[in-house]
């Protein structure tokens, strides 16, 4: 039971990390909650693995919330969002 909650909880707090990158890369308007969850989930992968080879912390999906790890993970979703616009756009928003 506490494996599925952690996973549910993992999957809420990606949809709010997406959402909240989405509104830094100014995207909000293109993506839907499916995609929010997505950025969010890859991109809090990202923020986190290179907040903690740097810096040795950070972590998303615990209780309770890692302020760090929040934070690595909207700079790892704003990032890929960045990397999307680049290739879908060819710029930066």
């Amino acid at each position: 039971m506490g494996d599925v909650l952690g996973f549910v909880w993992f999957l809420i707090m990606g949809g709010i990390v997406g959402w909240l990158a989405s509104l830094v890369m100014r995207r909000d308007a293109d993506m839907g909650l499916i995609a929010n969850v997505i950025v969010g989930v890859i991109g809090s992968f990202i923020g986190n693995s290179v907040f903690s080879f740097i810096f040795g912390s950070g972590r998303i999906g615990g209780w309770p919330p890692d302020f760090s790890g929040i934070l690595a993970a909207v700079a790892g979703a704003s990032l890929l969002l960045a990397i999307v616009n680049l290739i879908q756009r060819g710029r930066l928003r």
